[in-house]
């Protein structure tokens, strides 16, 4: 099934697949923007939830949107902060309670805070961001039958009054088609299959961009679910984007990819790299790059004292800032060193990884 190829943005036009690093509070970890350009990341994913209760509406809008306010040009979506459902509200927090109305919790100074399924478009649509996520009903991991049920119910409902709050606000502020961001459903229901073709049917029905997997996709044997992958893109209209929500390890990526996902976003790897995990191609050069093998990367811990006197570049598959002019023993003898400049010029390298692995999947549609 041919899907969308290109993705529209206010910076331009980008084209799919893209995999979204998270911004999560409007900036990267360890690197500024001009580290982030350079890594050629065409776009970065912001936190609704943590932006909502952290910096607040009247700073974005002082700033006519989160773009602005980092001084970023390229693509920019945001989450809906359902994720945060799960942890505040799910986990016998006393953080958070969640209704049918939307979910409580405790922001800064212990203040309570409502957040709505219509507070999470509007605060969204001020973001000006590219691709707005409605809000959802996370499905917790070993959830029974009637709690995914229920996440369900509860899913189509706040979506449906989701989609009802993003048309409002569009006609009040005179948004027209081409201006509109894309607005994405996302799919709940847990390993339960019939549950998962349930929501994405009842989704469909009430109109979205696209669809995003939702909820927890490792199984409870550790297994990644493409089962559900697999139904997300057999039940969606063609012209829909598919989004897998928090789904970064690259082999993942890939076989989603194949399935029909053209969006990705997660913390892996920006979170590994400043935790000594660096991604590396099993490649000999950037050209000699193969997804297709059963296993074309590997992790590679740099802090290791063997390292020191190794010369050689962290991988010879890549073109990155570390990469391209300083050797293993340097970045070991940083790391060992607690010198700063080592968790940058890490995330640096796992972030080029991931945009040449978007950029590997793309020059695949080429050749087919």
């Amino acid at each position: 099934m041919l899907r969308r190829r290109i993705f529209k943005s206010q910076a331009g036009n980008f084209p799919l697949p893209i995999f979204f690093p998270d911004a999560t509070r409007g900036y990267i970890k360890a690197v500024d923007i001009k580290d982030l350009e350079n890594t050629k990341t065409i776009g970065i994913l912001v936190n609704t939830y943590h932006l909502y209760k952290d910096l607040g509406i009247s700073v974005v809008k002082k700033f006519n949107g989160i773009r602005n306010f980092m001084g970023w040009n390229g693509a920019v979506i945001s989450d809906s902060g359902g994720f945060q459902v799960m942890t505040l509200a799910k986990r016998g927090s006393k953080k958070g309670k969640i209704d049918d109305s939307g979910v409580t919790f405790k922001s800064l100074g212990d203040k309570k805070v409502m957040l709505t399924p219509e507070d999470s478009i509007r605060f969204q649509l001020d973001l000006k961001t590219d691709l707005l996520v409605v809000l959802d009903d996370f499905t917790p991991p070993n959830a029974d039958y009637e709690e995914a049920k229920e996440s369900v119910r509860r899913t189509v409902l706040w979506a449906k009054r989701s989609k009802e709050e993003f048309l409002r606000i569009c006609k009040e502020r005179k948004i027209n088609e081409d201006q509109k961001p894309y607005l994405i459903g996302v799919v709940q229901g847990g390993d339960y299959l019939d549950l998962r073709k349930e929501c994405t049917r009842d989704l469909v029905e009430i109109g979205f961009d696209g669809l995003g997997y939702g909820g927890w996709p490792i199984t409870t044997e550790g297994i990644f679910n493409y089962e559900v992958a697999e139904i997300i893109a057999d039940y969606s209209p063609s012209e829909y984007l598919l989004y897998g929500l928090g789904i970064g390890k690259p082999d993942e990526i890939v076989k989603c990819n194949k399935i029909g996902f053209q969006i990705f976003d997660c913390v892996l790897p920006t979170r590994d790299a400043r935790h000594k995990r660096l991604y590396v191609y099993d490649a000999d050069s950037v050209n000699k790059i193969d997804l297709n093998a059963n296993k074309f990367y590997s992790y590679y811990v740099p802090d290791k004292e063997r390292y020191l006197k190794d010369k050689s570049p962290v991988s010879k598959a890549c073109d990155c800032l570390l990469c391209k002019n300083y050797s293993r023993g340097y970045l070991a003898h940083l790391f060992r060193s607690k010198e700063t400049s080592a968790l940058r010029l890490s995330t640096i390298h796992n972030l080029r990884f991931y945009s040449l692995l978007m950029e590997k999947i793309r020059h695949s549609y080429k050749n087919n």
